[in-house]
């Protein structure tokens, strides 16, 4: 059913956007780690986008979406008063949380607006929520003041050192591994090779650590078979399974592969979309 788009924000301009939609069917059931499926137009794809947070209260729900194929620029096209031909969810499963004690969250990226969801949900369930979030540089970096209004610790990286720890999330994550040892939890969202590197600095301190694979999804009701991915040997669908994972069990090196197994057709239907669009505008 059409959903009207309520509110637009540029947070990187052409690049990364904000929308707030109005889908009080789906705020209402919507919990942290879901996410909808959504079709800008009637000949369009279906692209997975996760919830980055809901209000039922208003009925409205929040998607933040990246700039990089044919139907995200589509996406850009619509502002404030316009509406989403389709939108359905909330989908997947959603987040296990429970009062655990300290609890790290780890985004990077647009993950982090994902990954905001979830850090809501721990928070409101009693958990001492400490985000750990990272960009290439300051302008780049996503919903630090909304984590910081819940969370009493907000930790940040970027790679050129223009804010906080100058590195990567992970060293953050290591230094606090070493020091705290009431940490029950970390979950992680973002850009694979992040999740990967998480994974692989918490093993060594035996702590549970949960990483979103929303990347990998295409129909998102497990019918396509495209989200198939390797955890503890075994075949699971990222949108029906998950679409989160124990992170030490998830084949990262497999699932680096299935994504880029389509890049070369994307940038073409990308390239030809814009060509289109420019040689509309003159």
């Amino acid at each position: 059913m059409p959903c009207k788009i309520l509110e637009k924000e540029r947070l990187i301009p052409g690049q990364t956007s904000k929308l707030v939609i109005d889908a009080p069917h789906i705020a209402k059931k919507a919990q942290p780690g879901n996410f909808v499926i959504l079709r800008v137009c009637e000949k369009g794809e279906r692209i997975p986008l996760t919830i980055a947070d809901a209000d039922p209260e208003r009925g409205t729900i929040t998607i933040v979406y990246l700039v990089m194929g044919k139907s995200t620029a589509l996406l850009e096209t619509l502002d404030a008063g316009d509406s989403i031909l389709d939108l359905c969810g909330p989908l997947g499963k959603p987040t296990h949380i429970e009062k655990a004690g300290t609890v790290i969250c780890v985004g990077g990226g647009t993950g982090i607006a994902a990954m905001h969801h979830i850090a809501k949900g721990h928070h409101k369930a009693g958990n001492h929520v400490v985000a750990v979030i990272g960009a290439r540089s300051k302008d780049l970096l996503l919903f630090y003041d909304e984590l910081s209004s819940f969370c009493p610790e907000v930790l940040v990286s970027t790679d050129d050192g223009s804010f906080g720890h100058k590195g990567l999330v992970t060293d953050l994550l290591r230094q606090r591994l070493e020091t705290d040892k009431t940490v029950s939890e970390v979950v992680a969202v973002g850009p694979v090779p992040m999740m990967a590197a998480v994974a692989k600095t918490t093993e060594p301190f035996g702590v549970k650590t949960t990483v979103s694979l929303n990347s990998i999804m295409v129909d998102g009701i497990g019918m396509c078979g495209a989200c198939r991915v390797s955890v503890g040997g075994e075949t699971r669908f990222a949108c029906v399974d998950g679409p989160e994972f124990d992170g030490h069990k998830v084949d990262f090196n497999e699932l680096r592969q299935r994504l880029a197994a389509f890049k070369p057709q994307e940038k073409a239907s990308y390239d030809h979309h814009c060509k289109c669009t420019c040689a509309g505008e003159k």
